[in-house]
């Protein structure tokens, strides 16, 4: 049977449509896996730093993954068991799932790494490691650099988690953050890192971000200008964002001497 050709026209053209990139293009988002070495001693902490900027960073390096944050505590600033926080960012979920694979296939990471991973059960290098899988907000789709000069111990690393009550009360805290209070952040020079939904950890539903500060000054001063600030009294009393925050953790941090920035 021999279609008309008015027919097979119509249909090229909507085929040739619906196949052109601006409708296939899938919006491009990084993601972002938040993890967390906990331990307990010095002992444990020196071990943590000799495996992380001698075999995981290297190897993650190699595996093509840059621009990765690794922080601690500021002292006496979190009520909370001393940690490592890792932030590593992927292009894809795809990304992702290939990087246990590809560092187990590398001889100078398991080389570097090999104190670290034949350590026995009565002496583990850490306490825990807790992992969150993020995805980056549609506002702020790729992570930034934060521009600071200011020496690495001085410097603040805000990270926040904000907990919701129910999915439908998160997702409308991600729409606060999407229209309009990210954009709030980064006109008062918030310097922020990423903003993210976690889809992926032990307390859902909760989303996660990071800001930078040259010091403890330039961090006061920035809070105080958001908390005064016009846009942001007049977005946190309207009705439908009322209510999307039931808990909020907050790390003060610092990026370590092997941190990539």
């Amino acid at each position: 049977m021999r279609f008309p050709v008015k027919f097979i026209s119509a249909t090229s053209i909507a085929l040739s449509i619906l196949l052109s990139p601006s409708c296939t293009k899938v919006e491009e988002r990084d993601y972002y896996e938040l993890k967390i070495f906990r331990y307990d001693s010095a002992s444990q902490e020196k071990q943590l730093d000799h495996y992380l900027e001698s075999a995981y960073l290297p190897g993650l390096h190699r595996a093509g993954i840059r621009n990765v944050g690794v922080f601690k505590m500021k002292e006496d600033k979190n009520e909370t068991t001393p940690s490592i926080i890792l932030l590593v960012p992927f292009t894809s979920l795809e990304q992702f799932a290939e990087l246990s694979g590809k560092l187990q296939n590398d001889p100078i990471y398991l080389e570097e790494g090999a104190a670290f991973f034949e350590s026995t059960h009565n002496d583990p290098p850490y306490k825990r490691i807790e992992s969150n899988l993020l995805k980056a907000f549609s506002s702020t789709p790729k992570l930034v650099l934060p521009d600071l000069s200011s020496p690495r111990p001085e410097r603040i690393y805000e990270l926040r988690s904000y907990e919701a009550a129910t999915e439908r009360l998160f997702e409308r805290k991600v729409e606060m953050f999407n229209s309009g209070e990210v954009a709030i952040f980064q006109r008062l020079g918030f310097n922020p890192v990423f903003f993210g939904e976690v889809i992926s950890s032990s307390h859902m539903p909760h989303l996660m971000y990071m800001t930078t500060f040259a010091d403890t000054s330039s961090q006061k001063e920035c809070w105080e200008a958001f908390r005064t600030d016009p846009a942001w009294m007049e977005m946190k009393e309207m009705e439908q964002y009322q209510n999307t925050v039931s808990h909020i953790d907050r790390y003060l941090l610092y990026p370590t001497s092997y941190s990539d920035y």
